[in-house]
């Protein structure tokens, strides 16, 4: 077995993870600032917006930690579960059924609800 190598990491990230650590919540802000002008160029509604990002996530097999950020703001933007829900059945055809029952615990976990036995994330 091979011994792990450290990883090289540039000052810019050690100092965003800093800042990040230490509550400083600039790069959240700006990161904040660039979805609104992305979504803004998009022209959609920010539930619309928000909605279609969560479909982008399931076709793309996102990773687990990109849901919350991204239900957390549907939900924030009047979306509903059942909306969410009813993104999951709406692309299940075009993703795939593997992919929707994969993305299914990591969008129950962004909005709080108990994973069933025998699930994992």
């Amino acid at each position: 077995m091979s011994t792990p190598t450290k990883a090289a990491v540039d000052e810019a990230t050690v100092n965003a993870f800093t800042a990040l650590a230490l509550g400083e919540t600039e790069l959240l802000e700006r990161m904040a600032s660039l979805r609104e002008e992305l979504r803004q160029e998009s022209t959609l509604d920010p539930r619309s917006f928000s909605l279609v990002k969560i479909a982008a996530l399931v076709a793309v097999d996102a990773p687990p930690a990109s849901y919350l950020m991204q239900v957390t703001a549907a939900l924030a933007s009047g979306a509903s579960p059942r909306d969410i829900l009813g993104v999951l059945t709406a692309i299940a055809p075009q993703v795939g059924m593997p992919r929707v029952v994969a993305a299914a615990p990591e969008i129950m976990l962004a909005l709080e609800l108990d994973l069933p036995d025998g699930t994992s994330s």
